[in-house]
Parts: structure tokens; sequence; C-alpha cells
């Protein structure tokens, strides 16, 4: 068995450590296996951690259920991302609740340069379905990738506008890989494992219990660029999944409605207190994102200018050099600095004019 795996699915299954505690412990320990071998007056120590979670550490005993994951793992070829293999969604280390453990069966590239997540309604109107197909269908060369929860109305004629278009589309579930829900979309879930993927934290045989679809809607808003609401009442999954954006610092966008129509109240409202940017088409969408195909102008940097720097600044430098324009995710991803850390030298430098900001929170140099 392997010993790595098996250590990294046992941290995920620990009884009282969710997601922002193992995220504690990944940063100070650095493995899985160290964690669950240190004493507990140790861990108790950990903000965030104390002796009831200390001790929930040490007495895990599940490992037939860890044997049972991995064997099932293997069996039906899912790829097991731990917080920190390589081809974890990076956008969600920017997250202050990033998945312990995802599961993953596709061929999409999780870290593709652009993502999007399209939200709605599961009761949908012709509106929203036309909509939602115009968008991707104008959004077919930019190959971006498109992330929903393959549920039914908005995300199901998302996914499939997406395939149709030859878009890679990556479907977040709120259960266990062994099955599917809603079970209408079994067939719908094979051709996104064949042009994207399927992906959930949840281990084989979790059930797609009610309370497992808001923490299945932070996934969906943590790994995309950008979160657009295509239609959706006041209350819901959708509303939801655009506060977490929000949260998050990611951008989010709506499409407006009706003010008589109570499928669109969700998105009025969201455009209305300033929750989201009102997104009419995809031309919109491409340019606040900063998307255009631009012929790139070389870049001489004015050395002379970059003397006093700080080490952390001149990192951000060196990373915007490379490009037209970055997003703030891939200075965090790529400086390896802390968030906290890209955010202080991102600051300095635009109150010295060295950057500039954009929008879609991009950057680059003056």
């Amino acid at each position: 068995m392997n010993k790595t795996l098996a250590s990294q699915i046992a941290l995920s299954l620990v009884p009282n450590i969710g997601a922002v505690q193992a995220k504690i412990l990944m940063d100070c320990f650095g493995d899985a296996a160290t964690v669950l071998k240190t004493k507990i007056e140790t861990l108790s120590k950990l903000e965030g951690i104390g002796e009831i979670r200390a001790k929930c550490i040490r007495d895990f005993n599940q490992y037939k259920k860890v044997e049972q994951e991995i064997a099932f793992i293997e069996k039906y070829k899912i790829t097991p991302l731990f917080l920190t293999h390589s081809n974890y969604p990076k956008r969600l280390l920017n997250c202050y609740d990033p998945p312990t453990m995802l599961y993953y069966k596709g061929n999409a590239d999780l870290n593709n340069a652009r993502v999007i997540s399209v939200i709605g309604t599961r009761s949908h109107t012709e509106y929203g379905k036309q909509v939602t197909e115009k968008l991707l269908m104008d959004l077919e060369s930019t190959n971006v990738l498109v992330v929903s929860g393959l549920a039914f109305g908005i995300d199901g004629i998302a996914h499939k506008a997406a395939l149709k278009n030859h878009l890679p589309t990556v479907g977040v579930l709120a259960h266990g890989m062994d099955t599917i829900y809603p079970t209408q979309h079994s067939l719908l879930a094979k051709d996104i494992i064949s042009q994207g993927g399927l992906i959930t934290e949840f281990a084989s045989h979790t059930k797609p219990d009610k309370h497992n679809f808001p923490t299945r809607n932070r996934i969906v808003a943590g790994m995309s660029d950008a979160t657009i609401v295509i239609e959706t009442g006041i209350k819901g999954g959708s509303m939801i999944t655009a506060e977490l954006a929000n949260g998050y610092n990611k951008d989010v966008f709506a499409f407006p409605g009706k003010t008589t129509d109570p499928k669109s109240f969700g998105c009025n409202y969201l455009i209305r207190n300033n929750k989201a940017m009102l997104l009419t088409d995809a031309e919109q969408l491409v340019q606040i994102m900063g998307w255009e195909e631009k012929k790139r102008r070389p870049i001489t940097p004015q050395k002379e200018l970059f003397i006093f720097l700080t080490e952390n600044e001149k990192i951000i430098i060196e990373i915007l050099k490379e490009k037209e324009s970055v997003t703030i995710d891939e200075l965090n991803q790529k400086s390896k600095l802390s968030s906290s850390a890209v955010a202080a030298a991102t600051l300095n430098l635009e109150l010295q004019n060295i950057i500039a900001s954009m929008p879609g929170k991009r950057y680059r140099l003056t």
C-alpha cells in the first residue's frame, strides 16, 4: 500500500479535522504522515487545533476505510489530489479552506490559464438557457475551462454547451465518485469525463446529503477565476456560491433579468448590491478578465528604478516581466509567497507607480 497516500487520505478522514484545520497542520508540519505521528502535546498547542482535535488525530484508527478507498480509486482509475499534489487546483490554495483531498477522474488541466464557473437555478427559463448557450458558444475560441455542479438546470446546460463548443468542462460533485446525482445526468457525466472531468472531495459511498452541497459550492467558486450567475432566485445554492466567490476575492458576474421575474431576483440583487458585475455577453467578460489576444510588447525594465525594492517586490516584478498581465492568483502561485506578502508587495509597487492594477484582479508593469 502507498504509505504516503494512506496518510493523506487518513488525515482527510480524521473526525473534527476540517479543511481549515488540515491546512494549518500542513503549513506547520509539511506532510500528512508527520501530522499523524506528532504527539498530542505538540498538536494541542497549535492555534485552531487544541486538545480535542489533537486527540482525534492521535486516536485515528480507520485504516480499513483508508485501504478500501485506495482500492476503490485504483480500480476506477481515479486520481487522488492531496493539498501538496502538483496537479491540485492551485486557485483553491489561495482560499482559507481548500479541500484536504480531492478525487479526480478526467483529462482537463485543473490549472488551466482561464477558468470560469457557470451557475444558476435548477428550474431555469428559456431565457436562462439561451443566455448560457450563447455565452459558451461565444467563448469557444478562448479555451476556457468551464466549471459547474452537474445539477439540473443551468449547471447541466453549461456542461452540455461547453461540450458542444469543444471547451473542457469539470463537474464538481457533492458526493462520492461511486455514484452520479442526479442519476439522469449519468450519460452527461460520461461525456464530461471524456472532455474534462469530475471532481469531489468526498470519499466513496458518501451520499448526496443536503449539507454537502454548500461544501461543494465552495470548490466551484474557489477553483475559478470568475463566477458567472446566469439566472437565480433570491435564495438557493447559486447565491451561496456567489457569496463564497466574493469571500475568496474572486470576480463575480451576473446576467440581469426582468424586475418582475422571480428567476432573476437573485441576479438583480447581486448587481444592485455591488456583489456582482453586470454582464451582457462573452466579449465583455473577455475584456474585463484581460483575456484578449494581444501582441506582447517587449519590456525593457529600467533596472535603476528597482534598486530599493524588497526581495518580495523583486519576485513580483520578475513574474510580471513574463506576460502582458498577471492575475493575483498567478502571483500567489508563482511567487510561493503568502497571500498577505503578495498583497503587501503589490500595494507598495502600485504606490511607487511600478505596476498598475487592471480589471479582473490583474497586474502589469507600468
